[in-house]
């Protein structure tokens, strides 16, 4: 039988905890006032409306990305999420290649300007439980897609220490020496 010093994990907790409070700056509300067209987002993957359910999902895994905008012409029409597809398509006897992405994409999707704020976009994923926004122009084109995992990695970078200095897993026993590269 294997004896666990519950000691150890208090005393683990309480080092932890100092780490964590080194450096810690606080989030002001100059941060979240950051236009969306300030944040490094990658350029939007659209694709045509009309193409099958089976390029859709293709294209999103190729480009290992959660969500695509849908247009019509130059018009956004739609977005394909990953929670489309689970809520729409797993499961289902669907015929991929027939099927069209206009059936299960979400249409006339909500969209946020480039102008909009990051703390625009938050209180809207909030609010409306999004994961995945477009973002236009002010003429209305698309531009890219703002997800909530872009706004965790930007507000990452306000603090580094805390994050990029924590270890994977808690600090345990027998773990001080480095393994592997």
């Amino acid at each position: 039988m294997v004896h666990i010093d519950f000691d150890q994990f208090d005393d683990e907790l309480q080092e932890l905890l100092g780490i964590r409070d080194k450096g810690k700056i606080a989030l002001n509300d100059d941060v979240l006032q950051v236009p969306i067209k300030l944040l490094y987002l990658k350029k939007a993957v659209t694709v045509k409306k009309g193409i099958s359910l089976k390029e859709a999902i293709d294209t999103l895994i190729a480009r290992n990305i959660g969500s695509i905008l849908v247009l019509d012409g130059k018009n956004l029409c739609g977005i394909l999420t990953e929670r489309d597809l689970l809520n729409k398509v797993a499961g289902q006897d669907i015929d991929y290649k027939n099927e069209k992405i206009e059936t299960y994409m979400s249409a006339s999707p909500a969209m946020l300007k480039d102008t909009d704020t990051v703390e625009d976009a938050l209180r809207y994923m909030d609010e409306k439980g999004y994961r995945h926004i477009p973002v236009v122009n002010e003429g209305g084109s698309a531009l890219t897609v703002i997800s909530i995992k872009d706004i965790i990695g930007y507000l990452v970078e306000f603090f580094p220490n805390d994050v990029l200095n924590l270890p994977p897993h808690p600090i345990r026993m027998g773990t001080e020496e480095r393994f592997g590269a």
